[in-house]
């Protein structure tokens, strides 16, 4: 009995030395051919994102946008990689096609409004409605200066030196001023007169006051305009065009001299004030 078991013991052996033998070259041929794969494969992706990096800086895409992308790029580079590795392992990859679209959907359901930032920052990045150091304004009344353009948040340095972070989400979907993009800015004030002043007196002292500021351009040309007749006041609006680096300063010193000419005229700008009619019965 025991010369029996050890003669089907001999014999599984033998058979999976046999087995063994007969699977060896196959089995050292498919790793050899793997392993070639993924060199050959590697090469390849460091190839191809060199090429991709040099289109990037060649279209002058913002420099995080680039590194966005080729991560991403990246990653499905060795994604499909190992892929086909695994495949000429003889593993079959069925599963894990399945299991990278269960995880796909899984980080998309769990991530809705991540992914609305990032498709806002990926618009932003690509369509370029402002940079980095543009002063803008978005529709929910923030404004400042662009301090960093992410995939998903937009950073700006406010008049008051405070950082805001915004989604871009919300920046891509709404309405944006940009003031630096055409590089000039063109002030727009209103400065109130007295019903009695004479306004074509008035208007030509602003017109005076405007022609003297070193800062205002003189095209697109200057313009003192009338806007309204106001409850207290007539309504001039003064209209100059300067640089942006220019702009603060010039407004500043329109708002000081235009009031300064007004007052060495005699015309009054006058403050809220209501007439009382007291009747008496």
């Amino acid at each position: 009995m025991d010369d029996l078991k050890l003669s089907n013991i001999q014999q599984h052996w033998e058979n999976l030395v046999v087995s063994a033998i007969s699977w060896a070259p196959r089995i050292i041929t498919a790793i050899i051919s793997a392993l070639l794969i993924y060199l050959i494969g590697s090469w390849l992706i460091r190839v191809i994102k060199k090429l991709i990096e040099k289109g990037f800086k060649k279209r002058n895409m913002e420099a995080s946008l680039q590194l966005f992308l080729l991560n991403i790029i990246s990653w499905g580079l060795n994604i499909l990689l190992f892929i086909v590795v695994v495949t000429q392992l003889g593993v079959q990859t069925s599963a894990f096609v399945a299991m990278i679209g269960a995880a796909g959907l899984a980080v998309g359901l769990a991530l809705q409004g991540s992914l609305t930032n990032f498709a806002g920052g990926i618009l932003i990045l690509l369509l370029k409605p402002f940079k980095i150091s543009d002063f803008i304004s978005v529709s929910s009344g923030v404004s400042g200066t662009v301090n960093a353009i992410d995939v998903f948040h937009t950073r700006l340095i406010t008049p008051q030196n405070q950082l805001i972070v915004i989604p871009n989400g919300e920046i891509s979907n709404k309405s944006i001023t940009n003031f630096t993009q055409l590089g000039t800015r063109r002030t727009w004030f209103d400065i109130g007169v007295s019903y009695n002043a004479d306004l074509k007196q008035a208007k030509e002292i602003l017109m005076e006051v405007i022609r003297n500021n070193e800062y205002a351009f003189e095209t697109p040309a200057p313009q003192v305009v009338v806007t309204e007749l106001g409850d207290s006041a007539v309504n001039l609006s003064v209209r100059v065009t300067t640089s942006n680096e220019n702009y603060w300063a010039m407004n500043e010193e329109l708002i000081i001299t235009c009031k300064f000419a007004l007052d060495k005229a005699g015309i009054e700008i006058p403050f809220p004030q209501r007439d009382i009619h007291v009747y008496n019965k």
